[in-house]
């Protein structure tokens, strides 16, 4: 046993050094592109930070629009520090994207430029090595609104400003971090993805309600066991296919199974079932792992989620939805209007979903729109959009100039 797993070792590090190898040659071929410094007008005066790997780009995708909407009025780039997602997301990001492997490159390119804002989506160790410069404003705006403990770390004192999503998020910091004041801190913006037109990728039963069904993952520390794959999945899955009245969209978490492979097996079960289903069923019963998440909003009547980001995303478009209660004892659940007014799911409910959505469905969500507005604010159209972008550009040439600055067309 300890020769072959030696032997594999060995293999995976060949495997590793031929890979890398071959980002190389790719990083070189395309130099042009990743180590670009423009001069003069065009020099970047906002970026938007990403040092993580693939898995997490989840986190950045979902602000790839409104900052594509920014970028019409200041020169935007993407900085990225690991060379497969430097090539990945040159791919796929409708931003310049700019790889800066040590902290020297990073120098190199904050020297050059005239950085006044940089955005930071997640709380990644390497953040640190951008936000020792001074000159620019460092801002956090997360990948989402949520009521988890992270949505309040400690760690956002860090950054000049938090970008949120609406007074409950000020309330929230307000609450749990000492020596914060929130009122100058933060920044309230709504949740402009939800102004984002996105199209969607399937065909579905228009003849029947769609159900959006959208666990988080099982989380990597006990404060964090969200997750409802295991407790409430694979019962709410069976429940809705013998049902047969509804489309049904399964969107896991994309790290699912990372921590517990236990839970990345039930989400297998699940995909397996829909696929079986699918073939003899008049509903749509699609497992989705699209890289973009946004169109499903659209397309669903109402959505089954977690204690997690989606929830406040699905909230903003005021159409009914349950949030599962975690079985975990040691999760942290807080006190909050928006888990006060949506309808909690416990896990021994699950068989009973589908006269619960039947209900909701035909229920007034008029009494919804005050928790809706206390989290995103105004969410007519475009409204949410408009804030972010002045928001940012307030802190890219200054209040006064804000309303002075020409409407400028991305290249």
């Amino acid at each position: 046993m300890k020769v072959l797993k030696t032997l594999n070792n060995a293999a995976s590090y060949a495997g590793q050094r031929l890979a890398a190898r071959q980002q190389r040659k790719f990083i070189d071929r395309h130099a042009t592109e990743l180590f670009y410094m423009p001069t003069g007008e065009d020099r970047y005066r906002v970026a938007l930070y990403f040092a993580d790997e693939m898995v997490n780009a989840y986190q950045i995708r979902q602000w790839y629009e409104p900052i594509k909407q920014l970028a019409q009025y200041v020169p935007v780039v993407v900085i990225t520090r690991r060379p497969d997602s430097a090539l990945a997301l040159r791919e796929e990001c409708p931003l310049p994207v700019h790889y800066a492997p040590t902290i020297e490159d990073v120098e190199r390119l904050v020297d050059s430029q005239d950085l006044r804002l940089v955005f930071y989506v997640n709380q990644n160790i390497r953040n640190f090595q951008m936000m020792r410069f001074n000159e620019p404003n460092h801002v956090f705006i997360s990948h989402g609104e949520s009521e988890k403990a992270y949505m309040w770390s400690n760690q956002l004192k860090a950054y000049d400003y938090v970008f949120s999503a609406g007074q409950a998020a000020q309330d929230r910091l307000n609450l749990h971090l000492r020596n914060y004041d929130a009122q100058t801190r933060t920044r309230l913006i709504g949740r402009p993805q939800i102004d984002v037109s996105y199209l969607a990728p399937y065909s579905l039963n228009t003849s029947l309600p769609t159900v959006l069904y959208a666990p988080t993952w099982e989380g990597d520390r006990p404060s964090m066991h969200y997750g409802s794959v295991l407790s409430h999945g694979e019962k709410l899955i069976d429940a809705l296919i013998k049902d047969g009245g509804f489309n049904l969209i399964f969107r896991p978490h994309p790290r699912s199974g990372m921590n517990s492979g236990a839970y990345g097996q039930a989400v297998e079960r699940i995909r397996q079932k829909l696929a079986s289903a699918n073939a003899t069923s008049a509903a749509r019963l699609l497992f989705d792992d699209t890289t973009h998440w946004g169109w499903q909003w659209a397309v669903s009547d109402l959505c089954v989620t977690d204690i997690s980001a989606v929830a406040y995303d699905f909230m903003a478009t005021g159409k009914p939805m349950f949030v599962t209660t975690p079985v975990s004892a040691e999760a942290t659940v807080t006190d909050s209007p928006a888990l006060a007014k949506v309808p909690a799911l416990s896990a021994d409910e699950s068989e009973e979903i589908a006269g619960k959505i039947r209900n909701a469905l035909t229920e007034d969500n008029e009494s919804f729109r005050e928790v809706v507005e206390y989290y995103f604010g105004d969410v007519t159209a475009g409204a949410s959009m408009e804030r972010f972008i002045t928001e940012s550009l307030k802190l890219v040439v200054g209040d006064v100039q804000v309303e002075r600055l020409p409407h400028r067309k991305a290249a």
